[in-house]
């Protein structure tokens, strides 16, 4: 049984269909890649695995459980973790404060209610504070865990939006257009972490305007275009695809 599995979706806006009868599924344990032209449905499709935006018609499960129906915080609960095309962090908490505002759907009490840094912090706090410096760690930002979030580059912010998801322990993790304003330098190293996670039996999905990083990293790459599914397969199989390649030129000549 596939982690999640999207079943002959449709989404329409005011009589627009930006999804057409779309259907895939991502396996546990793999890092899946959804890409496209501009306009092609990918942030959609998110919007309605997260429970953000409904679908006109269709079916979406997690884990064999119909999840159509539930809202965004009921979806979260059961596993699935999300970032957004826009960094949405919080920029005036410290790092570490960030990524513990990640765990209040599987923790009881205000985590930071009490003042992180007094001596009577509740037990259940100090775990918390633990669990989000080991995250830290692994994210090679554990030297700025007391520093404000804003201060951190872009780079680095987007790795803390990820370690926010990672905090909530989820099975599944969105990550939309994560490669987003970065540098090479950058897409590497959050390749690198990605693929990590992944080794530890995190499961992704992601939407990306960076072909090379999603041909690198992902083991199934899938491909919509004009809302419709017209490739999904193994990265080396799809690039070679006519329809695929005729999507992206289209693209650039639009844009030429």
């Amino acid at each position: 049984m596939p982690l999640l599995s999207i079943e002959d979706v449709i989404k329409e806006y005011d009589g627009i269909r930006a999804l057409d009868h779309v259907s895939l599924k991502v396996e546990k344990g793999t890092i899946k890649g959804l890409i496209g032209p501009n306009g092609a449905g990918k942030t959609s499709l998110f919007h309605l695995i997260s429970g953000m935006e409904k679908p006109t018609s269709g079916k979406i499960s997690f884990k064999g459980r119909d999840i159509t129906p539930l809202d965004p915080h009921e979806i979260a609960a059961l596993g699935i973790g999300r970032t957004f095309q826009t960094v949405q962090i919080w920029g005036n908490m410290t790092v570490v404060e960030n990524i513990m505002t990640g765990m209040h759907l599987r923790l009881k009490g205000g985590i930071l209610s009490s003042g992180l840094w007094l001596p009577w912090i509740k037990k259940g706090e100090v775990k918390a504070l633990r669990e989000a410096k080991e995250i830290l760690e692994q994210l090679d930002l554990i030297g700025r865990w007391k520093s404000p979030a804003f201060q951190l580059p872009l780079g680095k912010q987007r790795l803390l939006e990820i370690g926010r998801a990672l905090a909530m322990k989820p099975e599944l993790i969105l990550l939309d257009e994560p490669a987003s304003g970065l540098t090479l330098a950058e897409i590497q190293h959050l390749s690198e972490r990605v693929l990590q996670f992944r080794g530890k039996g995190m499961t992704f999905f992601i939407v990306e305007h960076h072909m090379g990083m999603v041909m690198e990293i992902a083991d199934e790459v899938a491909v919509l275009d004009h809302g419709e599914l017209i490739a999904e397969g193994p990265p080396d199989q799809v690039r070679s695809q006519p329809q695929v390649i005729d999507a992206y030129l289209r693209k650039k000549l639009t844009h030429a």
